[in-house]
């Protein structure tokens, strides 16, 4: 045995922070949040290798993260909006909290498929839930006619398709979204969601600074992946292998 000083293994990836928040689908585990900087910067970062050790979610040496969905940046968000994701990202900054497509119709949500076969293949048997269509457990497709563009009251956008689309509702309101708006004064604006010749791939993007003035949510459909600086949310690629989420007490705050 060597005695003197006994040091800890360094672990091979960098640590990070994870976040466990609850919502209406069961504890989430997330990142914080990367950025500032390009959809397309943050995504790079998220494929990163990293590390975790903690004593309830225990040791994973070597993981990614996939991007969060337009629900799941969603869920994130709406924990304590008020306190934590607004002053720190909403009002300097934007989420980027997914990925759509814009069509001649209507909009696809966290999907990047443009070709036009394969999305129609995607709405072949599927039934409209409310005004909108739930593809699979990820991919919802909202026609235009059916929310509202430019500036609105909160009620009327949360009750549009498009809300209720992002956060991959069946019920008539999208609840997250109606809990972020209680921490404006104003309505919303709803901007970059015009139909288009054909399907385009874009980054949906929300902030403070849209509605009737300067205190109210914007949610614009105009974003490219290579542009515009924002914050975006990764899920660890070992969720999906089961991981004991209910069980996980870490919370950590955002980056300042």
């Amino acid at each position: 045995m060597e005695y003197g000083k006994t040091e800890t293994d360094k672990p091979e990836n960098p640590p990070i922070d994870l976040r466990v928040v609850p919502t209406a689908r069961g504890d989430l585990i997330i990142s914080l949040a990367f950025g500032p900087n390009t959809y397309k910067a943050n995504v790079e970062q998220m494929q990163g290798n990293y590390s975790h050790n903690s004593r309830n979610l225990g040791s994973h040496p070597k993981f990614t993260f996939n991007p969060a969905t337009t629900f799941q940046s969603l869920d994130e968000i709406a924990y304590d909006f008020e306190n934590d994701a607004k002053p720190k990202i909403f009002d300097p900054r934007w989420l980027q909290a997914g990925t759509i497509v814009r069509t001649p119709e209507g909009v696809f949500t966290n999907t990047q498929e443009t070709n036009d076969a394969e999305l129609r293949k995607m709405l072949a048997k599927v039934k409209k839930v409310n005004g909108i269509y739930l593809i699979n457990d990820k991919i919802a497709y909202v026609p235009y006619k059916s929310f509202t563009r430019g500036v609105q009251e909160a009620d009327d956008f949360v009750e549009g398709g498009l809300a209720r689309a992002l956060e991959h509702s069946k019920g008539k309101r999208a609840e997250n979204l109606a809990k972020i708006l209680k921490s404006y004064n104003r309505g919303v604006k709803v901007w970059g969601f015009e139909p288009t010749d054909k399907p385009v791939s874009m980054v949906v993007s929300l902030g403070s600074g849209g509605g009737a003035d300067s205190d109210g949510l914007g949610v614009g459909g105009y974003g490219w992946s290579g542009s515009d600086g924002g914050f975006a949310f990764g899920v660890p690629d070992f969720v999906a292998e089961g991981s004991g989420a209910e069980k996980i007490i870490i919370y950590s705050t955002r980056p300042k």
